[in-house]
């Protein structure tokens, strides 16, 4: 299938996660920030709305209180959290501001998205601020959400939350920058004759099957959310794309139609209701 649909694209979602934001050592890998919002920038620039969803809150809060690894303790998780998080913004601002570009701070649980009132309040500050030429920087409420830090991040790293707000606010597409290049038809790293999938047009309960694999560096857990993902933008009318976020310059060259990740074609269910989806806790 031709890419050349997304040179089309005007409302995206980016989401990047703490492990392509860190440095092996835990600091903030600065350089890399910096060309992410530089590509964000230029996506604004070209008339492309976007919102990023970013993790990273807790692990940059962890490094700068002289914490060694990731917490344990939920309530020593809240406070990297806090600290973490307003770290990651002052640095988020700096570098949009450096490119003449306001972003925005959106922190959301999960309970945000289960109530109608809750959801369409949310779905009425992206609108306004997209309206604005802000972006929307977006992520886990982690400060004060003990529920989802006991579930071991209810929204899987943030994959689950990009889909959520890509369906709430009807994004056409839905980036998911990862440590891998996509979707493989086996684990790469247990079989050399693994293929990566180029186009995924339905999502068969064979192609769900595919996420149970140990296809990241996280175990078998990150590909199947990814995977949820898919059911969840698809079916609110987003094209998704799983690509490697190694280097952040892959978001252009995907936007101009270039056959890099796992691009799953958006097939728009009517019947879909979102608030029900997370009711049932799918994901």
């Amino acid at each position: 299938m031709s890419r050349d649909r997304l040179k089309e694209k005007k409302r995206i979602v980016v989401k990047i996660g703490s492990s392509s934001l860190t440095h092996k050592t835990g600091e903030v890998d600065l350089i890399k920030l910096e060309k992410l919002v530089r590509e964000l920038c230029d996506f604004r620039n070209r008339g492309i709305q976007v919102v990023l969803v970013s993790s990273g809150a807790i692990a940059v809060g962890a490094r700068t209180l002289g914490i060694c690894g990731r917490p344990e303790d939920i309530s020593l998780k809240q406070a990297c959290a806090s600290v973490g998080q307003a770290r990651l913004m002052m640095i988020y601002q700096k570098l949009f501001a450096e490119y003449n570009c306001v972003a925005s701070q959106i922190l959301m649980t999960k309970n945000t998205m289960l109530h109608a009132v809750n959801r369409k309040n949310a779905q009425n500050t992206f609108e306004r601020l997209l309206k604005l030429g802000v972006v929307p920087i977006v992520n886990e409420n982690d400060t004060i959400s003990t529920y989802e830090l006991e579930k071991l991040q209810q929204f899987g790293d943030n994959d689950t939350l990009s889909a959520v707000v890509a369906a709430m606010i009807q994004a056409d597409l839905l980036i998911l920058l990862s440590d891998i290049d996509g979707l493989y038809t086996d684990d790469p790293h247990l079989n050399p004759d693994a293929r990566l999938i180029d186009t995924v047009e339905y999502l068969t309960e064979e192609m769900m099957c595919l996420g149970k694999g140990a296809v990241t560096s996280v175990g078998t857990g990150g590909m199947a959310t990814k995977l949820s993902c898919a059911q969840i933008a698809t079916a609110c009318g987003a094209d998704m794309i799983i690509a490697n976020g190694a280097d952040v310059k892959i978001l252009h060259e995907l936007l101009e139609g270039e056959q890099k990740g796992t691009l799953f074609t958006a097939r728009r269910d009517e019947s879909f209701d979102l608030g029900f989806y997370l009711q049932r806790g799918e994901c």
